[in-house]
């Protein structure tokens, strides 16, 4: 299978993807925001059963990189989608 080129522009939009993905996916991914200068995220896992979201909330969770995380508004995916903050460095 051929690699999945992702854009850098601080939405990773995970419907492509299993849980089982998402560890080093999310790790890769935010290191890149960063090189970028990018701090302020969204992270689109669906709405679905939960189970994504779950995933990505405890991966978050344990990223020291990370400084906070929250339900994106209704009109950027609600609880379909996470936003994150990045630690400025």
């Amino acid at each position: 299978m051929d690699p999945v080129i992702i854009p850098i522009d601080g939405v990773l939009d995970l419907h492509t993807f299993a849980p089982g993905e998402l560890k080093d996916l999310m790790h890769d991914y935010i290191d890149a925001c960063l090189e970028a200068g990018i701090h302020d995220l969204r992270i689109i896992h669906g709405k679905g059963s939960g189970v994504m979201r779950a995933r990505v909330r405890s991966l978050l969770k344990k990223d020291p990189r990370v400084a906070a995380v929250e339900d994106a508004p209704a009109d950027a995916g609600g609880w379909g989608a996470t936003l994150v903050r990045l630690n400025r460095t």
